[in-house]
C-alpha cells in the first residue's frame, strides 16, 4: 500500500544538510501543488552546482547564495522547466558565470490541440537558454561528484533526474516524491512516458531519492512499487466508472476524486485525462475524436 510522508519542515531561510556535501534550500512558495515549496540543492566541496535555482525570490534567492558561500559554480542544473524551478536561474546565471544545462527547451509531450496552448504557457518556462542540453546516461564531474543524467519523462518531457556520486543518492525532480503522487498533465505529461520511467528507476539501484517538493524518498524501490500499483489502481477505476456508464471527464472526477481538495480537481481532471489518452492510444477506450478535456468516453 501506498503511503505518502508529510512529515516535512521546509527550514525557510536556512540552508539544510541532507547529504555529504548536500545542502537542500526550500523556497517560501507553499501550494497544492509545491507542498511546502520547492526544493534547490547545492552540492559539491571546494566548488559546487546548483540544482533547480527554484522561484526568483529575495529570501530564497540569498539562502542560496549563502549555501554557495563564495564557491565556484560549475553548473546549474534543471531537473525541468517548471516555473517554480527556474525563476531564479537567470539572477544566479549573471551572479556565477555558471552554465545551465539540463534536458533542453520545455516542450509538449504530444502535439497540442488547439485549445491547450495557454495552459502549458501557464506553468512552462520558454525562456531557459541552455548551455548544454544533456543526454540520457551523459556522465559530468561536478563539485567534485560524478553525476550522471537519468531521463525520466513524464510529468514533463524533458524531466531529468541526476545520480550524485557513488552512494546512490538520485535527485528525482518532480518525477517521485515522498509527500504526493506526481502532477501528470498533457500536453505537457505523458502517463505512458511517466509509467515506462517508473519501470526505468525500478531497474536501478538507488538508495535514496530527493525530491523537488518535500522530504527523501527512503526506500525508492518499495515507493515506485507502490507509485505503479496506485496508477494501475487509477486505471482500473476509471475503466470502472466508464463501465457504469460515466462519458466524460468531469463525470469521473466527481466520483474517484469526491475526498480531494476542490481546488486540485482542474489538476485531477489532466490527470484523468492522461490515463485516458494512454488507454485510447491501446484500443481499450473510445473517444469521439482526439482524447480531450471536453471529450466523451466509452469501453472499447
Amino acid at each position: 500500500m501506498l503511503s505518502f510522508d508529510k512529515a516535512f519542515d521546509p527550514a525557510y531561510g536556512d540552508a539544510v544538510c541532507v547529504g555529504d556535501g548536500v545542502l537542500r534550500v526550500t523556497a517560501r512558495n507553499p501550494s497544492p501543488f509545491t507542498f511546502h515549496g520547492t526544493n534547490s540543492y547545492v552540492i559539491g566541496g571546494a566548488s559546487c552546482f546548483v540544482v533547480d535555482p527554484g522561484p526568483d525570490e529575495p529570501e530564497h534567492v540569498a539562502t542560496l547564495a549563502a549555501a554557495v558561500d563564495g564557491r565556484r559554480v560549475d553548473a546549474i542544473l534543471l531537473t525541468h522547466t517548471h516555473r517554480d524551478h527556474t525563476g531564479a536561474v537567470a539572477r544566479l546565471r549573471a551572479a556565477t558565470g555558471a552554465p545551465v544545462m539540463g534536458g533542453g527547451p520545455h516542450r509538449p509531450a504530444r502535439p497540442m490541440l488547439a485549445d491547450e496552448a495557454g495552459r502549458l504557457e501557464a506553468s512552462a518556462d520558454t525562456s531557459i537558454l541552455f548551455d548544454r542540453v544533456l543526454g540520457d546516461d551523459e556522465a559530468l564531474t561536478l563539485g567534485g561528484f560524478a553525476v550522471t543524467a537519468v531521463a525520466t519523462p513524464g510529468h514533463c518531457a524533458n524531466h531529468l533526474a541526476f545520480s550524485v556520486g557513488s552512494e546512490g543518492l538520485l535527485l528525482s525532480g518532480d518525477h517521485v516524491m515522498a509527500w504526493s503522487t506526481t502532477v501528470v498533465a498533457p500536453p505537457d505529461g505523458s502517463m505512458r512516458d511517466y509509467m515506462k520511467s517508473l519501470d526505468r528507476l525500478l531497474a536501478r539501484d538507488d538508495r535514496v531519492y530527493l525530491p523537488g517538493h518535500g522530504g527523501a524518498v527512503e526506500r525508492p524501490a518499495t515507493f515506485v512499487h507502490g507509485l505503479i500499483e496506485h496508477r494501475r489502481g487509477r486505471e482500473a477505476a476509471i475503466l470502472a466508472r466508464l463501465a457504469a456508464g460515466d462519458r466524460t471527464i468531469p463525470q469521473i472526477v466527481s466520483a474517484l476524486y469526491r475526498d480531494v481538495d476542490p481546488r486540485l480537481h482542474p489538476a485531477a481532471g489532466l490527470s484523468v485525462l492522461a490515463h485516458l489518452e494512454d488507454l485510447v492510444a491501446e484500443a481499450v477506450v473510445t473517444t469521439d475524436g482526439h482524447a480531450s478535456l471536453t471529450g466523451a468516453y466509452a469501453p472499447a
